[in-house]
C-alpha cells in the first residue's frame, strides 16, 4: 500500500476554511483506495513565512508518506515552489505570487483575516524571509501544473505562465484571482495528483 501526503497552502490573508482548500480537501477523499491512501494536510499558516515553512517541513519531514504533492494558492503558491524544488516532490500553483516578496511588500502593517477579520501584523522582516524563500527558477517544469486565471484582479498571469514556463498549464480566459470557477477544474488538479 502506497500513500500520498497532499499538502495544501492557503493565501495571504486568507486560510483553511478557503473554499478552494474545502473544495479540494472534499475532492481528494475521492481519490483513496486501498491501494494508495492519501494524508490531507491544510495548516492556518502564520503571518511569518519563515515559521510558517518551518512548521510545514517539520509537518513532512515526519510523514511516513511515500510522496507529496504540494497545493499553493497565491501566496501559497509561492511556497507551493519552495516546497517542490526542497522535496523534489510535484506542485499545482493556482495563480501563485511567483515574486511574493515584491507583491506584498506594500502590505507591511496591520492586516485582517479575510474570513475571520481577525488582526494580526504583517512586519517588515517577513519581506526579507520572503526573499530568503525565492525560487528563480524551477528545476523540473514537469512536476508543476499551473492554474492561472487572464482575469486575475492582483497578479498578472503572464508573469505566471512565463515563470513555469515547459510546465503543465491551464491558462483560464476570464476568471479571477480567486478562481470563481474552480470546481470545473478540480478533475484537472486530481488528475495531476494521482501517481
Amino acid at each position: 500500500m502506497s500513500s500520498t501526503l497532499l499538502v495544501y497552502l492557503h493565501g495571504f490573508r486568507s486560510s483553511p476554511r478557503s473554499s478552494k482548500a474545502v473544495m479540494t480537501g472534499e475532492a481528494v477523499k475521492t481519490l483513496a483506495t486501498a491501494a494508495n491512501a492519501i494524508d490531507w494536510y491544510c495548516p492556518q499558516l502564520l503571518a511569518s513565512p519563515k515559521a510558517s515553512m518551518d512548521m510545514v517541513t517539520a509537518f513532512i519531514d515526519q510523514s511516513k508518506a511515500d510522496r507529496i504533492v504540494v497545493i499553493g494558492s497565491s501566496l501559497g503558491g509561492f511556497y507551493a515552489n519552495y516546497l517542490a524544488e526542497k522535496y523534489g516532490c510535484k506542485a499545482i500553483a493556482l495563480n501563485p505570487a511567483v515574486r511574493a516578496a515584491r507583491e506584498l511588500a506594500p502590505h507591511v502593517g496591520m492586516m485582517t483575516s479575510y474570513d475571520s477579520d481577525e488582526p494580526f501584523d504583517f512586519r517588515p522582516e517577513y519581506i526579507d524571509e520572503l526573499k530568503s524563500l525565492q525560487v528563480e527558477r524551477i528545476s523540473d517544469p514537469n512536476r508543476y501544473l499551473l492554474i492561472a486565471a487572464k482575469g486575475d484582479e492582483l497578479l498578472d498571469w503572464k508573469e505566471m505562465s512565463e515563470f513555469y514556463q515547459g510546465a503543465h498549464q491551464l491558462i483560464l480566459e476570464g476568471s479571477d484571482h480567486g478562481i470563481a470557477d474552480y470546481a470545473d477544474h478540480l478533475p484537472r488538479v486530481l488528475e495531476f495528483i494521482s501517481p
